[in-house]
C-alpha cells in the first residue's frame, strides 16, 4: 500500500501547458499530465515539429506558458531559476548555441566560476566533466574548430560541471557516430544508476528508446500527449506510434507481423531477446515438426502386412505348404 508519509513529490510536473509563437504556430502541451519522479529516466517521444523542445524549454524557464502550469523541484522555473539553477543540468539541441566561451575549458569551467566556486573547486569540477565526457586532450581546444561531435561532448561535460539532479537533453544523440551514441548511452545510465541523476531525453529516435527510458512520453503535431507508459507498454501498440507520425521500432513491427500470421512471440524490447525468442520458437516448431514425421512413419509401419505377406502366424496351427512338423 502506498504511504503517503513517505510520498516523494515529482520533480518535475507539467500541466495541460500552452505556447503560441510569434509565427501562430500554437503548442498545447496536454492531454496527460508530464510527470518526472526522482531517479526516473524518461523519454519524450515524436515527431519533429511536435513539441518536444517547446516542453524542455518550459521545464527549463525559458519560456513562460500561456496557460497551464509548470514546476520543477518544487518552484516556478520560468520566474524562479536560480533557485534550481545548480540542480539542473541542459544539453540543447543545437549544440553552438550552447557553447560561448573561446576554449573547451573555459566553456565548461563558465558555470562553477560564475557561481563563485574557487579555483581550486573549478579545476577539480572541470577535469571531472571532462573525464567523463572523454575530452580530456580537447581541454585547450578553440571550442569553434571542434567536430560537430566534439561540441556535443563539450556542452554535456557543461551540463555535468555541477554534479546535476535533473539532466534536461534535447536530440543529444544527434551527430554522433555509432561509438560515441553508445558511450553517451552507457555515461546517461551510469549517472543514472550510481548517482541517482534523472533526465529527461527528447528524441525522435525510437531505437534509443527501450535501453534508455523507464518511462516514455509520446507526442503528436500540435503538442498533445497521447501516451506515457514504460518502453514495453508503448511499444505493444506500433499502430499508436504510426497515428503519431512516428516510425515504430522494427522488433516491434516484426513481432507484430508475426502475431498477426498467427505466431504470438510476444514483443520482445532488445535484439538479445528477440534472438532468444525467435531460437525458442524455431525449435519448439522443428521438434513438432519431427515429430509429426515420426508419428506418420510409425503408423505407416504398423499398417503394413509382415514380410511374406499372408494371414499373421497363429500359434499351434500350420499352414498349407509348412513342412515344419509339430
Amino acid at each position: 500500500m502506498h504511504d503517503p508519509l513517505h510520498a516523494v513529490d515529482p520533480i518535475v510536473r507539467v500541466s495541460c501547458v500552452r505556447h503560441t509563437y510569434p509565427d501562430k504556430t500554437s503548442v498545447h502541451l496536454c492531454g496527460l499530465d508530464f510527470v518526472v519522479e526522482p531517479g526516473q529516466r524518461v523519454v519524450v517521444l515524436g515527431p519533429n515539429g511536435c513539441g518536444k523542445s517547446t516542453l524542455l524549454y518550459h521545464i527549463l524557464g525559458l519560456l513562460t506558458p500561456q496557460e497551464g502550469s509548470v514546476s520543477v523541484f518544487g518552484v516556478d522555473p520560468a520566474r524562479q531559476f536560480s533557485k534550481i539553477r545548480e540542480r539542473v543540468g541542459v544539453l540543447l539541441q543545437n549544440a553552438d548555441e550552447q557553447i560561448i566561451a573561446p576554449t573547451v575549458w573555459d566553456d565548461v569551467s563558465f558555470s562553477p566560476r560564475n557561481y563563485g566556486y574557487d579555483e581550486s573547486e573549478v579545476e577539480q569540477k572541470v577535469n571531472y566533466a571532462l573525464r567523463r565526457m572523454g575530452v580530456e586532450h580537447l581541454r585547450h581546444k578553440v571550442c569553434h574548430y571542434l567536430s560537430g561531435g566534439e561540441k556535443r561532448k563539450v556542452a554535456l561535460a557543461g551540463a555535468l560541471v555541477l554534479e546535476p539532479e535533473l539532466l534536461v537533453l534535447d536530440e543529444p544523440f544527434e551527430g554522433l557516430d555509432p561509438s560515441s551514441r553508445g558511450e553517451m548511452l552507457d555515461l546517461l545510465n551510469q549517472l543514472n544508476r550510481e548517482h541517482g541523476v534523472s533526465f529527461v531525453v527528447a528524441t525522435h529516435d525510437v531505437q534509443l528508446v527501450a535501453p534508455l527510458a523507464d518511462k516514455v512520453y509520446v507526442l503528436k503535431k500540435g503538442g498533445e500527449i497521447v501516451a506515457q507508459g514504460a518502453p514495453a507498454e508503448i511499444f505493444q501498440e506500433p499502430d499508436l506510434l504510426r497515428n503519431s507520425n512516428i516510425e515504430p521500432p522494427v522488433l516491434a513491427e516484426l513481432f507484430q507481423r508475426l502475431e498477426r500470421s498467427g505466431h504470438g512471440l510476444g514483443r520482445p524490447q532488445s535484439p538479445e531477446e528477440a534472438a532468444t525468442r525467435l531460437l525458442r520458437w524455431m525449435t519448439e516448431e522443428r521438434d513438432r515438426a519431427a515429430g509429426a514425421v515420426a508419428t506418420a512413419l510409425r503408423d505407416d509401419h504398423a499398417s503394413k502386412p509382415a514380410a511374406g505377406g499372408g494371414a499373421p502366424a497363429v500359434p499351434g496351427v500350420s499352414r498349407p505348404g509348412d513342412s515344419s512338423r509339430p
